[in-house]
This record gives C-alpha cells, sequence and structure tokens, in this order.
C-alpha cells in the first residue's frame, strides 16, 4: 500500500479492523491461548493508533501502521509487542514522528466502541468469513466494493506493485467476483 501511495499520490482513509473482536466468537483448537496473545496485542496497539487518528490524523495513522508493520513482521518482535505493548507503541510512535505519551492508550478499552464500528462496518462490506486487510475502493461511490486481501507471500516493489493494486481495483469496480483464492505457496516474506 505504501509503494502505490508513494508512486501514485494514491489517497488512503485508513480504518480499524480488530482481530480480538473478529475472532471473539470462536472456541475452536486452533485459535490457542498464544493465537489470542496475539491479538490482544495487536488490539492494544490499534486502541493507541485510534488515538492518533483523532489528535493527528490520517498521514498519522499511515506513518505509525508503517513503524508497527515493520516492527512486527519485518523485525518480527511480536513477543516484544506482547510482552510490553506501551513500550512497544512509544518506540514506534516515536520513529512516526508522534507523541509517545501516546501509548497509554494501549490499555483505554473507550477507544474500543470505535474499533469494535470499524470492524463490524468492515465485515458489512465484505461478509463476515474473512479476515485483513479489507479493502474498500471509491467509497460512498456507485461502483464502492471491498475484498479481503490481496494476502501475498512477498510484496512487490514498484512498478510491479502498481500492476498488482490496479488489477485488484479493477476487479473489485468492474466485476461482481466474490472469491479468488489459492493456499500459501511461499513462506511469508516481509522484506
Amino acid at each position: 500500500m505504501a509503494e502505490v501511495c508513494r508512486l501514485r499520490n494514491y489517497d488512503v482513509t485508513w480504518r480499524f479492523i480488530s482481530l480480538t473482536f473478529l475472532n471473539e466468537h470462536r472456541t475452536d483448537e486452533a485459535y490457542t491461548p498464544d493465537y489470542r496473545a496475539v491479538h490482544r496485542s495487536t488490539h492494544a496497539q490499534l486502541r493507541v493508533m485510534a488515538a492518533v487518528q483523532a489528535a493527528h490524523g490520517n498521514d498519522a495513522v499511515a506513518r505509525l501502521y508503517t513503524e508497527l508493520g515493520t516492527r512486527l513482521h519485518v523485525d518480527r518482535r511480536r513477543d516484544e509487542a506482547r510482552a510490553d505493548p506501551a513500550a512497544f507503541a512509544a518506540e514506534a510512535l516515536e520513529a512516526a514522528q508522534l507523541p509517545t505519551d501516546l501509548a497509554k492508550n494501549v490499555d483505554d478499552e473507550s477507544w474500543d466502541t470505535l474499533l469494535r464500528s470499524e470492524t463490524d462496518l468492515a465485515l458489512a462490506r465484505t461478509g463476515k468469513d474473512v479476515g485483513t486487510p479489507i479493502l474498500t475502493f471509491h467509497p460512498g461511490d456507485a461502483s464502492e466494493n471491498s475484498f479481503f486481501g490481496p494476502v501475498i507471500s512477498k510484496a512487490p516493489r514498484g512498478e510491479d506493485a502498481v500492476k498488482l493494486w490496479e488489477a485488484i481495483e479493477i476487479i473489485a469496480t468492474t466485476s461482481s467476483m466474490s472469491e479468488l483464492k489459492r493456499s500459501n505457496r511461499a513462506a511469508l516474506d516481509f522484506t
């Protein structure tokens, strides 16, 4: 997303999806206590992002998403995020040039109403049997359409990123496709 925005001056409105809320009904064995802990940890970071959006706007959310995503996925620091969500958030906030005191929001349940509302909106747009990301093209327009995905093993760069984005946008805005899927074929590579 960041690559496409950089190359095409694409305007994105960031919204939130809580995997904690998305999976709160699950009781199956696959949804282990460790899995739940990861979701609680990322939910804490969503509270911080909601506070950032309220105080500093959409562009600040984009910067923080990038900083958090780099630490969680590229640097593989999920254990640190779970161990001390506030310190983890403060580090990402500082790197995103935002006030580090916003990290105190990791425990602020008052943001949960907004996070639940945004999660519900995302699921209303796609249906309930999805995860993240959910992309909505042309919100409010007659051609508005939302998809779960794409989920990709390695993010393309440069014009390859733009080509993928344009292909997804064409599918979203010109067809009634409901699913396009195959199983993961390669290990995730966040480089």
